[in-house]
């Protein structure tokens, strides 16, 4: 007969765990499986796809990187991948809402799911509001187009440029995607893939119309602010490259989760990573990096050649193209907040779900709010800072995961296996470690504050009320 301790997973205390096999089974039914390949891969394109082109590809080629932003999305493209089949290999067996954080809680113990679980609420709120930032100053560029002045006070936060006081239409926006979450996952999945098909014939169009407008002296000199530059870089973008991370987020709503989340996670890194690297080129090949505009690169790009018409055409699909982002990271922090707080790690209040949609409406508009503040009142670059230190934890503990998983139950069904075990797993940890020592002092002082925020909140609550203590009876 099986005993407690197997039956939970191993473990005690902060260390405790479930087993896979629990994991896999239980709360089956409270979210609706809906999801096919194609709409899963859409979602994962839609949140790698849009805040690199965008948003940060022209920010971090005229201020870090220069022509070698190239190589920043190469290097993060790297990173991410190792990490991609580590999250392939996990999707496939545990097809439940939560990614990295049920992940970590499986295998790793509680103390590490929740505090990946705990960063993963700050970061992936935060790439909302960046990308909210971004679609604004695209917004700005195309209203300038047609000549309409609007109020300085409403074109971005303070400090960004005489007068302003709040990036209103970042703000509009974030509270428009919360929205559109609460319809049910089925509605807000079909907008995404129409959406998605959207911004790639954007894409395509901005390579294949800008390939005829390149000047080859413009990628002189490739590394105008040294290697460190590009390698700064690459840390600065690494969230551009890992939609898949909250795409998997929703492999509860999946109709054969087991089968198609790793296809899913692979074929949008794939395809999104080549987009990357031809529309960098496009970018830094049609101007001069140091006249490249960090808000809107590509429509001042293509303004820049005569081609204001085409420049407007691109503002619109950026600001379409780039909903998609929106809606994937915020997708993935409910459905992270949504499990944590269901495995009683925070109040079972925010599990909620609406008894018509099943989808969980309170967590959604906490998040499009706190999103819209940010989004509202940080510059650009202040915003993305906070969302980089965390991500690359939680691709160095699912990596880390995955390997104390394959030798502790080798035998385990798999419906995928990470190749090249465990060199693969090792190069995302590899990666991730580096890429985190190019991140700013501020950008530590913040994790630390919330590293220490989180730290509080789980001794006084979530220890206590988490669902394994609960059930394991224990009194601590």
């Amino acid at each position: 007969m099986m005993s407690t301790q197997d039956s939970f997973g191993g473990g005690s205390g902060i260390l405790r765990r479930k087993p896979v096999s629990q994991i896999a089974t239980e709360h089956e039914g409270e979210l609706s499986r809906t999801l096919g390949l194609w709409q899963l891969t859409a979602i994962g394109i839609g949140g790698i796809i849009g805040a690199g082109i965008f948003a940060l590809a022209g920010a971090v080629a005229n201020q870090t990187a220069g022509p070698a932003v190239l190589i920043s999305f190469l290097i993060a493209g790297i990173a991410s991948a190792a990490a991609a089949f580590s999250y392939a290999e996990f999707a496939g067996m545990i097809p439940k809402a939560g990614s990295a954080y049920t992940y970590s809680y499986a295998v790793l113990g509680e103390i590490v799911g929740w505090f990946i679980g705990w960063d993963l609420l700050l970061e992936y709120t935060a790439i909302v509001a960046v990308v909210a930032i971004g679609i604004s100053g695209y917004f700005g560029f195309l209203v300038g187009q047609l000549g309409i002045n609007l109020p300085a006070w409403m074109l971005g936060a303070p400090g960004t440029g005489e007068g302003r006081v709040v990036d209103l239409f970042a703000v509009v926006l974030c509270l428009l995607i919360a929205f559109l979450l609460t319809l049910g996952i089925k509605t807000a999945a079909r907008f995404e893939t129409i959406v998605v098909i959207i911004k790639v014939a954007v894409v395509l169009l901005v390579i294949v119309v800008g390939y005829f407008h390149i000047s080859t002296a413009n990628y002189t000199p490739f590394f105008p602010f040294g290697v460190a530059g590009a390698i700064t870089g690459a840390a600065t973008v690494f969230f551009a490259v890992f939609g898949y991370d909250a795409m998997s987020t929703a492999a509860e709503e999946s109709r054969d989760a087991q089968k198609h989340m790793p296809r899913a996670i692979i074929y949008s890194l794939v395809i999104s990573m080549v987009l990357y690297v031809l529309a960098c080129l496009v970018l830094t090949g049609m101007q001069n990096y140091t006249e490249i505009d960090p808000e809107s690169g590509f429509s001042t790009a293509f303004a820049s050649v005569g081609l204001s018409g085409l420049a407007g055409v691109i503002a619109v699909g950026a600001i379409i193209g780039i909903l998609t982002v929106m809606f994937t990271f915020m997708l993935g922090v409910t459905r992270v907040w949504f499990s944590m707080s269901r495995d009683g790690l925070l109040p079972q209040w925010f599990a909620k779900l609406d008894p018509v949609r099943r989808v969980p409406t309170r967590v959604t508009w906490i998040v499009g709010v706190a999103s819209a503040i940010i989004a509202g009142f940080l510059p650009i670059r202040e915003a993305a800072e906070l969302t980089n230190i965390g991500i690359l934890l939680a691709f160095v503990v699912v990596c880390v995961a995955v390997i104390v998983l394959r030798y502790r139950q080798p035998d385990l069904p798999r419906s995928f296996r990470v190749p090249g075990m465990p060199v693969v797993p090792a190069i995302g940890v590899i990666f991730s470690i580096w890429l985190i020592t190019f991140l700013a002092p501020s950008t530590w002082l913040r994790f630390a504050v919330w590293f220490l925020i989180g730290l509080i909140i789980y001794f006084l609550y979530s220890r206590r009320h988490s669902a394994l203590n609960t059930e394991r009876g224990e009194r601590r």
